[in-house]
């Protein structure tokens, strides 16, 4: 069983004491394939030395998370669109609008979202939405910037069918992690109407681990646990979820 984990912080700090054996542990599982974001610049290095040891496995996104967007964000989306130029990346993210945090970076936020989907747009890569009690907000720009050449996945898809059937129709995969196999999660209620060909895999460690480890750090190995749920709801073998959504993965990133 080979599984992708779309979205994992694997350079994150909750990590440092023990990265290599987390990494190992989920390869020795069958995760083999993991999709890091970007945050801001600062973490920058941290991806870079990761893809280094680990560059048969680890594949990297650039970009500005929303929750980063600040007073600065004109310097930090001049170095992602500097590092999109200087090398090669699989997709622009983490990117989205975030009013969970704090509702009166909204306006910057927009004009950041909205400046890192023409960029990935201009290098024909996929993007990456972070969205946290902000899906109007990320539907106007969605609708107004969809194009045929606008791909991605709506990364941590928490939101109610017609949003499922929205983010698809504007070239999104569902990014599904934990969040499934909570018993208020609620996106388990509908997701069995959800083609399975739009669904991708994610843990978005070390945050949201999924039962029955939930409240503790993530890590990539626990996806194995949000295979099993989607076997459940799909009624189908844990095998072929994990090679659907594989081949879903390398439909978005092209590897």
């Amino acid at each position: 069983m080979i599984v992708t984990d779309t979205h994992t912080h694997l350079y994150s700090d909750e990590f440092s004491d023990d990265r290599n054996e987390v990494i190992q542990r989920a390869i020795d599982k069958g995760v083999t394939r993991f999709f890091i974001p970007a945050i801001d610049s600062t973490c920058t290095e941290s991806m870079y030395a990761l893809e280094t040891q680990f560059p048969e496995n680890v594949f990297l996104m650039m970009g500005l998370h929303p929750v980063y967007v600040k007073e600065n964000y004109e310097a930090e989306l001049a170095f992602v669109e500097a590092e999109l130029a200087r090398r090669k990346f699989y997709a622009v993210g983490e990117i989205g609008i975030d009013l969970y945090w704090d509702k009166t970076t909204l306006g910057i936020q927009q004009i950041a979202f909205r400046k890192q989907i023409q960029l990935a747009k201009q290098y024909k890569l996929p993007i990456n939405i972070h969205c946290r009690e902000a899906f109007d907000e990320i539907f106007e720009i969605l609708e107004e910037e969809k194009s045929p050449e606008l791909s991605g996945i709506f990364h941590c898809f928490t939101g109610n069918y017609e949003q499922a059937l929205q983010a698809i129709s504007c070239g999104m995969k569902l990014g599904i992690g934990g969040v499934v196999t909570f018993k208020n999660g609620k996106i388990d209620q509908f997701l069995n109407q959800i083609n399975i060909r739009n669904i991708v895999l994610e843990t978005d460690s070390p945050y949201l681990a999924p039962v029955p480890f939930r409240g503790k750090r993530n890590e990539s190995s626990y996806i194995v646990n949000v295979v099993n749920k989607l076997a459940e709801i799909y009624d189908i073998s844990p095998e072929e979820v994990a090679r659907i959504t594989t081949e879903n993965s390398k439909a978005i990133f092209g590897i």
